[in-house]
């Protein structure tokens, strides 16, 4: 079982190092479920000799992308390809919640590395039929809480995803994982993956006129989740 950190910053960066993580995900603005991040900050990442995969997603809300909101991606997407990333971590779906498959054919058609498929899994509304197509092209993971707003809540539709998948695509547990519930994840589901950011609601810069409400990443609760998963038997 794989272990994804879900880093937006400096300083989980090199706390994901130090722990041994199998890969990390990149992104900024965790407050906002997570955005594409900058160039600079995935450099630094590969400096330390992370797997990196990074979030290509361009603005907040849903993953019904406009022409030009998804020339963005595909523009990000671009200048990856001169990396070495590993893996690229997206979604983009129709008005009918269904997987937007002509984004994504023209996705893997330009990305020859790992895709994986974020939670925008969780909006759709036939997310069987959807997986055994996203299967089918090559998405080498879906990122996913269940179809539910929390992954405790969605064990049950992880479990069938487990089925149906067969071994053939990863299926990574995400969204809402932390210590009260991750032995329980792991023990129902043996996900191929658990993924998760460690991180703690607080008040940064409280005396600044820019102080703000951010998700900030605790080492100590990474490493227990880390050694959770590590040493589940």
């Amino acid at each position: 079982m794989k272990v994804e950190l879900c880093a937006s910053t400096v300083q989980a960066l090199i706390e994901a190092q130090k722990l041994g993580v199998d890969r990390v995900e990149l992104c900024s603005c965790l407050e906002q479920g997570g955005l594409t991040p900058s160039m600079g900050f995935i450099e630094f990442a590969l400096e330390l000799g992370l797997e990196c995969h990074v979030l290509l997603r361009p603005r907040a809300g849903g993953f019904v992308y406009s022409p030009a909101e998804f020339s963005l991606i595909l523009q990000d997407l671009s200048v990856l390809s001169s990396t070495s990333v590993k893996g690229i971590v997206v979604g983009a779906l129709t008005s009918k919640n269904r997987v937007d498959r002509e984004a994504l054919i023209e996705i893997r058609n330009r990305w020859t590395k790992t895709i994986t498929f974020h939670r925008a899994f969780d909006d759709l509304v036939e997310w069987e039929s959807d997986l055994s197509w996203l299967l089918s092209i090559g998405v080498d993971r879906v990122l996913s809480s269940g179809i539910a707003h929390s992954v405790e809540t969605g064990i049950p539709i992880l479990q069938k995803m487990m089925k149906l998948a067969n071994g053939k695509m990863e299926i990574m547990a995400g969204g809402g994982v932390n210590l009260s519930n991750i032995s329980k994840i792991i023990e129902k589901v043996a996900p191929d993956a658990v993924h998760f950011s460690a991180t703690n609601k607080q008040t940064i810069d409280e005396g600044s006129k820019f102080s703000e409400i951010q998700w900030v990443f605790d080492p100590i609760k990474a490493k227990k989740l880390v050694e959770a998963c590590r040493n589940f038997r």
